[in-house]
C-alpha cells in the first residue's frame, strides 16, 4: 500500500444503505489488515437528500464528490418519491453527478463466475469464464444531442401532426477521449478492442470508426483493433461472448449492449459498474463506482439484498483508482471462493439449491474468506 486515497460513501435509498455497509465492513478489513490508507467519508444522495436537503444532491456534496478519489454510490429511487417533480427526483442527483464530474467513460464488466453459470439462460459451456468489459461513451450522443424534443408537425401527411427528434452527435474529441480508455484498459487485460457503431447507416458511425482507428494507428498500434456494427455485437454477445475482451462504444449502443451482457451473468445483483473521467491533479481519474442494480424497495430493510455488486464496484475503485490491484484481486477471489463454497443470498437460490444468507451474513463470509487469504 502506498500514498492515501480519499473515499465519499453515498449509500442513497431502498437497499442501498444495506449493500454499503457490507462494503463498509470490507474497507474496514483492508484499513486493518493491509494498511489500505483509506479515508472515507459519508454523505446523501438521491431521496434521502431530498428528505434533508429538499434536492437530490446538496451543493455542499456535489463539491465534497469533486474533492475526492473516488465516489462510492449504493442507489437512489423509491415510489414514495414519484410524486416529486422532474427536477427534484432522486435520479437527477446521480445525473447531476454524472455530468459535474464529466464521467465520460462508463465501465461494465460482465464475469460469470463458475459456480453461477448455471443461472445464466445460456448454455454453461457458453458462459463459464466470461470476463469481459463494455466500457460506454456516457456523456453525449443522441441522449444528449441537439435539436431534441417533441414538436408539432403540419405536414398533411402526418397523421397525429406531430414529430419527436432526437440527434445523434459526437465530436473527434469526445470519441477519441473513450477510446482511449479502453485502450488504456485492455493493455491491463488482454490487448483486445472491438470497436462497436453503425458506419453502415450513419454518419456518426462514420466517424466514430475514423476517429477509433486513428488514436489506434497513432497512440496504441500493440494493442489488437477490431470494428463491428452493433446489431451484429448484439448477436454475437449471445452467440460467442467469450470472443471478446473489451468493447468500446456510444452511449445508446453501450446503455442496450451493457445490458444484455449483464444477463450472460445471470443475476443483476452480481454486476458493479465503474465511470471515469479526466486525470486529476494527483494524476488519478475522477470516478464514481455503482452497483448496476437498482433500490429495490420492495426488499429494503428485510436482509435480502445481494451485497456483491457493490462489493465488487469497491475491487473496481481499489484497482481503477487506486492502483491497489492485488487487493482487487484478492477481494474478488474472496467473492469467488464464497459462492463456490455455496452461500447464495435470495436472488441467486437456484433449483441447484445452496445455502440462503442475508445480506449481513455474505458480508461476514467475504470478510472471512479474505482473513483466509484466498
Amino acid at each position: 500500500m502506498s500514498d492515501s486515497y480519499s473515499l465519499l460513501i453515498l449509500p442513497g435509498d431502498g437497499i442501498g444503505p444495506e449493500v454499503m455497509a457490507e462494503v463498509v465492513k470490507v474497507v474496514d478489513w483492508f484499513k486493518a489488515n493491509r494498511g489500505l490508507p483509506l479515508e472515507v467519508q459519508h454523505d446523501l444522495v438521491g431521496g434521502s437528500a431530498y428528505d434533508v436537503h429538499g434536492v437530490p444532491l446538496s451543493d455542499a456534496t456535489m463539491e465534497l464528490a469533486q474533492s475526492v478519489d473516488a465516489v462510492l454510490l449504493g442507489a437512489v429511487g423509491g415510489p414514495k418519491y414519484d410524486v416529486l417533480d422532474f427536477s427534484v427526483k432522486p435520479e437527477r442527483g446521480l445525473l447531476r453527478l454524472r455530468k459535474e464530474m464529466d464521467l465520460f467513460a462508463n465501465l461494465r464488466p460482465a464475469q460469470c463466475f463458475d459456480a453461477l453459470a448455471d443461472f445464466s439462460s445460456l448454455k454453461r459451456d457458453v458462459v463459464a469464464g466470461l470476463d469481459i468489459l463494455i466500457v460506454r461513451e456516457l456523456t453525449s450522443g443522441v441522449y444528449f444531442g441537439e435539436p431534441r424534443g417533441i414538436h408539432a408537425d403540419d405536414n398533411s401527411d402526418n397523421e397525429g401532426g406531430r414529430v419527436g427528434i432526437n440527434t445523434q452527435r459526437y465530436t473527434s474529441g469526445e470519441i477519441r477521449r473513450v477510446a482511449r480508455s479502453a485502450f488504456e484498459l485492455a493493455r491491463k487485460r488482454g490487448n483486445r478492442v472491438c470497436s462497436m457503431e453503425k458506419a453502415n447507416v450513419m454518419e456518426a458511425g462514420i466517424l466514430w470508426r475514423e476517429e477509433v482507428q486513428w488514436v489506434h494507428d497513432n497512440e496504441y498500434p500493440d494493442v489488437e483493433l477490431s470494428h463491428m456494427y452493433a446489431d451484429n455485437g448484439a448477436m454475437q454477445l449471445v452467440r460467442n461472448p467469450k470472443q471478446f475482451d473489451v468493447i468500446v462504444t456510444d452511449n445508446l449502443f453501450g446503455d442496450i449492449l451493457s445490458d444484455a451482457a449483464a444477463m450472460l451473468t445471470g443475476s443483476l445483483g452480481m454486476l458493479p459498474s465503474a465511470s471515469l473521467g479526466a486525470p486529476m491533479a494527483n494524476g488519478r481519474p475522477k470516478a464514481m463506482y455503482e452497483p448496476v442494480h437498482g433500490s429495490a424497495p420492495d426488499i429494503a430493510g428485510q436482509g435480502k439484498a445481494n451485497p456483491i455488486a457493490c462489493i465488487l464496484s469497491f475491487a473496481m475503485a481499489l484497482r481503477y483508482s487506486f492502483a491497489e490491484v492485488e487487493a482487487a484481486t484478492a477481494l474478488e477471489r474472496a467473492v469467488e471462493k464464497v459462492l463456490a463454497d455455496g452461500a447464495r443470498t435470495a436472488d441467486l437460490m437456484g433449483a441447484e439449491g445452496g445455502t440462503p444468507v442475508s445480506t449481513s451474513q455474505m458480508g461476514d463470509l467475504i470478510v472471512a474468506a479474505l482473513s483466509e487469504g484466498v
